[in-house]
């Protein structure tokens, strides 16, 4: 497992708070009331541990095919359902939501190799990340894929209530692989995708897909 270069300022000033309120509490408390400040600094730690934790890259072997749409993020399938696409595209199309909470993996990955022939960053609201128009009022960044076989689909990061940045890294024209780094949103988010009507559904609601591991659909 290794750490992502996104979390170095985060981890970095996690690392400077937690020695900061290790010393003021054994100086202030640790004489008198040393369960209270041994509650303090063990608080302090499970956060450091959670910061860095939130930043792990684990190690994984991606699934690779063409004919293959892999999970662009870890998390929780909460939506699965057809949709007025409202950007690019405009037909209707298979929307599937994937929600991260704060202890998923944060890292998003390509769910197909191809073209990036769209990306485009959208200001916007924080609503919590399961509400029904999140995908279309908060902050959001879209990116639109054309696979090998000509076939497009698109993909929404979506800032929720806590998560406050979102980075992707890809630009139109960009040839990009399957199961690389698209981006990553810092403390819970979702991330949509949009599919063709005929794709063939590999998830259900409430599956726990992996980022560039688990097949949450196929080409028909």
């Amino acid at each position: 497992m290794t750490l992502h270069k996104e979390g170095a300022k985060s981890i970095a000033w996690a690392v400077i708070i937690f020695v900061v309120i290790s010393l003021l509490t054994v100086n202030l408390l640790g004489l008198n009331y040393p369960i209270i400040a041994g509650i303090i600094i063990f608080a302090a730690l499970v956060m450091l541990l959670l910061i860095i934790s939130f930043f792990r890259i684990p190690s994984r072997t991606h699934t690779i095919g063409d004919n293959v749409i892999v999970a662009p993020a870890d998390g929780k399938v909460v939506v699965i359902e057809e949709v007025q696409a409202d950007e690019y595209f405009t037909d209707r199309r298979i929307q599937v939501s994937i929600f991260m909470s704060p202890l998923n993996v944060h890292v998003q990955r390509n769910p197909v190799a191809g073209e990036v022939i769209y990306s485009q960053y959208h200001k916007g609201k924080f609503l919590v990340a399961w509400h029904p128009k999140s995908s279309t009022e908060n902050e959001r960044h879209t990116v639109v894929y054309r696979a090998g076989n000509g076939r497009e689909i698109l993909t929404k990061q979506i800032a929720g209530a806590v998560a406050k940045r979102i980075i992707n890294y890809l630009k139109p024209g960009q040839v990009v692989k399957q199961g690389d780094e698209m981006g990553f949103i810092k403390f819970g988010s979702r991330v949509d995708i949009l599919l063709p009507l005929d794709a063939k559904i590999h998830c259900k609601l409430g599956d726990k897909p992996k980022n560039g591991v688990t097949v949450i659909a196929s080409w028909s």
